[in-house]
């Protein structure tokens, strides 16, 4: 029983130090100005970087897909080639329309 006793003014004399200490204010760390710079700077360098790499290609026109060469007759009986170039959609003529316009 003297040991409890012992032990439990031990541990009241500790309470009562405890009581009487000062505890400081936890320091509150520094903020630098320089911590929001680093993210918009990554984000501004990913932005341009989007402008040099996905650049547009300039649109080329189509070459033509058909060539028609046509023998025409000009004045004093002369006879003349005209080359025409067109694709598919512009122009179309059936299989059987020169059997119509030849014989």
């Amino acid at each position: 029983m003297e040991n409890d006793e012992l032990i439990k003014s031990f541990f009241e004399d500790m309470r009562t130090k405890d009581q009487n200490l000062e505890i400081p204010e936890f320091p509150k760390p520094k903020t630098r100005s320089i911590n929001w710079i680093i993210p918009v700077g990554i984000a501004a360098s990913l932005f341009l970087a989007g402008f040099l790499f996905f650049e547009k290609e300039p649109v080329s026109e189509t070459p033509a897909e058909v060539i028609i060469i046509t023998l025409e007759e000009g004045p004093n009986d002369e006879q003349q080639f005209k080359i025409k170039e067109s694709s598919y959609l512009d122009t179309w003529e059936s299989g059987t329309s020169s059997l119509l316009t030849e014989f």
